[in-house]
């Protein structure tokens, strides 16, 4: 995954920080184990001054010097280690804490990222996607059929509203499972609450968790960022800015929904057209109609979705109303 320089210094601050804090904790333990048996720092002094000893010695052609170096170190190593067990400590307890025994905390093993700093890297974009705790609920593993109906049917394609569901299922996976290989952009149009966004945020689970950036904005949030970078003083909104095109795949939801004008229509063309040359993937989800589309954001962007989004319309009945009066079914039978 391609951090931005922001991301990868905050990580590399995170692991510089958590060996400043090994540090201390060794410091800590040393100064009061030291008092308490001096014989720990009589034992550090021999190592230190062996050590130059020996030095000096295969320096000045004592080939066996080194050998009788390892031989002693090991003997006052063992010495310490069993001063700490004999008086309940662990044998490794002036040892850093590590939380990666792999890297060391280093983030690299030699110049790989090491798996600690490739999930710590995943951890950041979930956080920095504003997604983390929604697609705990809304993924491909809770994803369920039961609320597209059987019957109900979509004149113009002949599909039901279950055959469409599971036809867009069948679209998201195939978008997740050729992402790194083909360049393709979702638009998901139709009515209120028929999983337009929990589709979009199932993609986003299975793109994070394989280290993707993944970032979501309601329309309102994107066009307002759009508005504080180039109306705005603030600086505080220039890496959103930034972020919205580079990262992987950005999800525009409930396009429509905010207060439109020549500003917003400039904007999201902007920002699509950018996206589309940069060959960096979009899901758009929206209330509005194809020819409500046109007319709100002029046929130029609608030109540039439909010649290079997947359109796919979905419908049905709203889930979120049949989810609560299913709710309030299984109350009423309970306190029957």
């Amino acid at each position: 995954m391609a951090l931005s320089n922001t991301q990868y210094n905050t990580l590399i601050r995170s692991y510089e920080a958590r060996q400043l804090e090994n540090r201390h904790i060794v410091m800590e333990r040393k100064n009061d184990l030291y008092q308490r048996f001096p014989r720990l720092t009589e034992i550090d002094h021999t190592i230190s001054s062996v050590s130059v000893a020996q030095a000096k010695r295969l320096v000045e052609g004592d080939n066996d010097a080194l050998r009788r170096l390892k031989e002693i170190l090991s003997c006052l190593t063992a010495e310490k280690k069993q001063i700490l067990t004999s008086h309940g400590y662990p044998a490794d307890y002036f040892e850093p804490p590590y939380r990666c025994q792999d890297c060391k905390d280093t983030g690299y093993i030699g110049r790989d990222k090491c798996h600690c700093f490739k999930q710590a890297a995943i951890d950041l974009v979930y956080t920095q996607s504003n997604l983390r705790q929604t697609l705990e609920q809304e993924n491909f593993q809770n994803f369920s059929f039961d609320y597209y109906s059987d019957s109900l049917t979509n004149p113009s394609t002949g599909l039901t509203s279950l055959a469409t569901a599971k036809q867009a299922v069948t679209l998201c996976m195939e978008f997740v499972a050729e992402f790194d290989t083909e360049f393709k952009n979702l638009f998901f149009y139709g009515d209120t609450g028929i999983g337009k966004t929990y589709l979009s945020n199932c993609v986003a689970k299975e793109l994070l968790d394989s280290g993707h950036s993944v970032i979501y904005f309601t329309a309102s949030s994107l066009f307002r960022i759009f508005e504080k970078n180039i109306f705005g003083k603030e600086t505080d909104f220039s890496e959103d800015y930034q972020n919205i095109f580079d990262c992987d795949l950005l999800i525009i939801d409930d396009l429509g929904t905010e207060l439109s004008n020549s500003f917003t229509t400039s904007q999201l063309f902007l920002c699509l057209n950018e996206r589309i040359l940069r060959r960096k993937s979009t899901i758009i989800s929206t209330n509005l109609s194809l020819g409500q589309l046109v007319d709100t954001y002029s046929e130029r962007t609608f030109s540039r979705i439909s010649s290079n989004y997947t359109m796919m319309k979905l419908f049905g009945n709203d889930i979120r109303i049949q989810k609560k009066l299913g709710k309030n079914k299984a109350d009423k039978s309970a306190s029957t």
